[in-house]
């Protein structure tokens, strides 16, 4: 393939960067309510999401 045809090809094809979605972002105290725990389903399991007595978050099965 020529060089110029290359180009136009990178060139036309959209970034790996644009076609991902972006994260979606959450306050924890949204997630939360108002408590310190919240319970999260994930392909049919529970995952629990605390805080911590010094205010760390923590993720459990």
């Amino acid at each position: 393939m020529p060089p110029d045809e290359s180009k136009q090809d990178s060139a036309m094809a959209p970034s790996v960067a644009s076609k991902a979605p972006s994260a979606v972002r959450y306050a924890v105290s949204d997630l939360l309510r108002g408590g310190r725990e919240a319970i999260l389903e994930h392909n049919g399991a529970e995952y629990h999401l605390r805080i911590t007595a010094n205010g760390r978050l923590i993720l459990t099965k």
